[in-house]
């Protein structure tokens, strides 16, 4: 892969919660329209890693995306660059409807021909917020609410979506239109780093994947390549 062609460059990136390292010394690269994933058990470091590309948390090392440091860079400044993080748990504002969820995505915006241009586009790519657009985001399903966070991050107009644990607690009809609607997202162009413990459904879906172990990464390779590898079978795959 060129230089040229990488979207986010992570080197050497660790963060540490008072004494204990939950990101140790990693280094990894996604490239401009792929679907990169993370994978690994709980507490391998893979959300704190979001959170540290995101400025969200504190971290060591360097983080670059289209060329530009993100060191302290504030977090609204990271999603005015181009990168929108849809969190573990949604994080949706149930007090305000599906469409004020929406909107409100937009504040540091300017352009409000392209912005109701996307939202139409959004309402599109989910009938069912389209569906439920004046119902109270905290009166969704959580299928809904995970369709409401990814369409809210899309509203940012950011190039690169860093999804946390999409499929969590979703049924298994919902988490294939859920990974649907990813493989969707990247065909519009956009650039998606995901986290993931369903390997399989990431994987298959993924142009490349990390595996990490207590905050490191220990494999690299294709989507096709880790899923035939017998370590990641047995660990990840069921067999």
């Amino acid at each position: 892969m060129t230089k040229a062609g990488i979207l986010l460059d992570v080197s050497r990136l660790s963060v540490s919660y008072d004494s204990i390292l939950a990101v140790n010394n990693i280094s990894f690269t996604v490239a401009r329209g792929e679907i990169v994933t993370l994978i690994g058990a709980n507490g391998a470091g893979k959300s704190s890693i979001l959170r540290a590309i995101t400025g969200l948390i504190p971290s060591e090392g360097g983080i670059t995306y289209a060329g530009r440091d993100l060191r302290n860079m504030a977090a609204d400044a990271i999603v005015a660059a181009g990168i929108a993080h849809v969190p573990e748990g949604r994080g949706i504002f149930g007090n305000l409807t599906v469409q004020e969820n929406l909107i409100l995505a937009t504040w540091q915006r300017k352009d409000k021909a392209k912005i109701a241009a996307d939202l139409k586009h959004v309402l599109e790519l989910f009938p069912r917020l389209q569906e439920r657009r004046k119902q109270l985001g905290g009166m969704l399903s959580g299928g809904e609410q995970q369709m409401l966070a990814v369409g809210r991050a899309l509203m940012t107009d950011a190039q690169m979506l860093l999804l946390d644990e999409p499929s969590m607690g979703l049924s298994p009809v919902l988490v294939r239109e859920i990974f649907q609607i990813i493989r969707n997202i990247n065909s519009m162009g956009k650039t998606i780093l995901l986290v993931e413990q369903n390997a399989n459904m990431s994987l298959h879906i993924a142009s490349r994947g990390y595996v990490l172990e207590t905050g490191s990464i220990v494999l690299s390779g294709t989507g096709r390549e880790l899923m035939g590898n017998p370590r990641v079978k047995e660990a990840y795959l069921g067999g």
